[in-house]
């Protein structure tokens, strides 16, 4: 078993996976495990969909890519040529071909939602990591609109998507991305 310094080490952003599926008992337990993780007043707000079918990710993948370039037309400023470039690529997959993606959803009434998923997000990865599994957080894939869609896959009405996050097991593992050092900005003893 891994130290909890070098997972810490280890966890890296993976878009480049082998095409084996991950279990659908290790993803559940990865979930399990996210419970763990600090909620506002032990809210535990954060609500889970496990989509490991091929077809539905494409789907997904592209209404994702259809809203993102629609919302760029609108307003320039929310994306960079380079990612409207990417979007507008029919091959490109925002899950990067990924066996699996984990939705963490949430009620859109919760105000601690944002920052009680990422901390269970956290966990996800951490939990992946330790069972040599790759994740990475896909902003790109939570712009689903349609409600037609977002009930097919299961989401709430009254639920909102905080984090895709893409799982399964990496092809290589990059190295680390160099890190900046802390940046303190006052010591009050």
């Amino acid at each position: 078993m891994m130290t909890f310094s070098k997972l810490l080490q280890n966890r890296r952003a993976i878009r480049d996976f082998q095409t084996k599926d991950v279990p659908l008992e290790m993803i559940k337990e990865i979930i399990q495990e996210s419970t763990l993780a600090p909620s506002a007043s032990n809210g535990q707000p954060c609500q889970f969909i496990i989509i490991n079918n091929k077809k539905t990710m494409k789907k997904l993948s592209d209404e994702s890519k259809k809203n993102l370039l629609q919302d760029f037309a609108e307003n320039k400023a929310l994306l960079t040529s380079n990612y409207e470039a990417i979007l507008k690529n029919e091959s490109f997959n925002v899950f990067y071909n990924a066996p699996c993606v984990i939705y963490v959803v949430g009620a859109k009434s919760v105000h601690s939602l944002d920052v009680d998923c990422a901390l269970a997000v956290s966990y996800i990865m951490f939990s992946a990591a330790q069972r040599g599994l790759g994740t990475c957080w896909i902003g790109l894939a939570s712009h689903i609109r349609d409600p037609k869609t977002k009930a097919e896959i299961g989401i709430p009405d009254n639920c909102q998507i905080v984090a895709p996050v893409i799982i399964g097991y990496p092809k290589a593992i990059p190295a680390p991305s160099e890190r900046n050092a802390p940046n303190i900005l006052k010591i009050v003893n």
